[in-house]
């Protein structure tokens, strides 16, 4: 069952009065194709290899877009992109292969979309995209795992001033914060782009509410109507901004609107209204999306990424769960339903509105739409195979996705959906200026 979101993409409506001005236009348009790379600079680049003839930019500015989120896995016998050997930026916490799993068919398959072929993720041109640009993942531990995947994919060896060099980054979070688990920037000193994760689970401010302190499973305060500062206050510096939230409004927790409680979720407190946790979950992605509808220097694009289900199995999380599984699900195995679709077309709604709401400010917002195509993959989490960050024990991990693995899909999406995105803006700046 699939629960497709309309295209938010934005788009450009060209009105055309007739067919020798739309000839004309074409022509322009073909014509100066010939000069685009120098509007892309790379003469700057210190990639030869990054230079786009003609011949392929014009048949990636007409090529048919198609949706990409509907297809399904099929075997990659060429395998991953990279492994826990060529990548050292790996946390012990996603590198399965480290800690002894014995099976790697997980590694071996691809997302195939029904309609056309998802492009293979081109380390060299991503880094053109997004050159002298900022990306940052807001969200919780799940949108670290896509920027260390991100790291990994990048980290493909590249011509680099004609010989063959990785394109490592140099980690700059201590210049930011103290918090450099949690808040982490990494950047690329040839292509002055910046990549950052800023740690935000709820994505509005929250708090412990247990006077034990705070624990796995512990209350918490959330405060439906407040976005988080700790990424509120740094945003506006980005060009690019994934928003992602989840596992996290699971667990016990008080609202709190206007500064008052309104309700809460398994809390056990007396006389306290219970609400949903699909309440809470909807009302900090309006908070999100209004937030950064109001900032003032904010111009960027902004894409959800949808919610990343678990597979546990034989127990809860806490309760002894597992995933053990080495081989995806299909399509007839599976569907989207129960909390998993709840979740996801709560933000998809918000998402829709926040468009609409967007349109007239210049702001863009985009579906990275990873729900079902993860729903197909139980065989992709670190299960007992991953160690914790902070404690020196293995877990059963059935929330995060092992590297390589099934999550670098998501990066493959977010390099295409940059890649239309810089064709549109082309296009539309040769046609104001035609």
């Amino acid at each position: 069952m699939k629960a497709h979101a309309a295209d938010l993409n934005g788009r450009t409506k060209l009105q055309i009065e007739n067919t020798p001005k739309m000839v004309l236009l074409l022509a322009i348009i073909l014509s100066l194709l010939t000069v685009i790379t120098l509007c892309l600079d790379t003469r700057r680049s210190p990639l030869s290899s990054a230079r786009i003839n003609v011949g392929e930019l014009r048949s990636m500015v007409l090529e048919k877009h198609c949706d990409i989120f509907s297809g399904e896995w099929v075997p990659n016998p060429k395998g991953p992109y990279y492994s826990n050997e060529s990548c050292r930026l790996i946390i012990d916490q996603q590198n399965c292969m480290k800690f002894g799993r014995p099976d790697t068919e997980f590694m071996n398959w691809r997302w195939k979309p029904h309609e056309c072929e998802l492009p293979l993720f081109n380390p060299v041109q991503f880094l053109e995209i997004v050159r002298g640009k900022s990306l940052a993942f807001v969200g919780d531990s799940v949108g670290r795992n896509q920027m260390e995947s991100l790291l990994c994919l990048l980290a493909s060896k590249v011509k680099i001033k004609y010989m063959l060099q990785e394109a490592n980054p140099e980690d700059i979070s201590h210049k930011y914060t103290s918090e450099t688990d949690y808040f982490k920037r990494w950047y690329y000193t040839e292509y002055k782009f910046t990549v950052a994760t800023l740690w935000s689970p709820f994505l509005v401010k929250s708090s412990d509410a247990d006077p034990n302190g705070h624990s796995a499973n512990n209350l918490m305060n959330l405060y439906l109507d407040e976005a988080d500062e700790s990424w509120v206050s740094q945003i506006e510096n980005f060009d690019y901004v994934i928003i992602s939230a989840g596992q996290w409004f699971f667990r016990p927790l008080v609202y709190y609107a206007n500064g008052q409680p309104v309700g809460c979720h398994n809390c056990n407190i007396n006389n306290m209204t219970a609400l949903t946790k699909y309440h809470a979950y909807r009302m900090a992605f309006r908070t999100a999306f209004r937030t950064l509808q109001r900032l003032k220097n904010y111009k960027g694009i902004i894409f959800l990424r949808t919610f990343s289900p678990s597979h546990f199995e034989n127990g809860d999380w806490d309760k002894g769960g597992n995933c053990g599984r080495t081989r995806p699900f299909t399509s007839q195995e599976v569907e989207l339903d129960g909390y998993t679709m709840e979740f996801y077309l709560t933000q998809v709604e918000e998402l829709r509105a926040a468009e609409k709401q967007g349109m007239d400010m210049g702001l863009k917002f985009s579906l990275l739409d990873t729900t079902e195509i993860m729903l197909l993959r139980p065989d992709g989490h670190p299960n007992q195979y991953g160690h914790s960050m902070h404690k020196n024990k293995t877990v059963n991990d059935c929330v995060h996705w092992c590297l390589p693995g099934p999550i670098d899909t998501w990066n493959e999406f977010l390099f295409y959906m940059l890649k239309i995105e810089r064709q549109r803006a082309v296009v539309e700046k040769l046609i104001r200026n035609a």
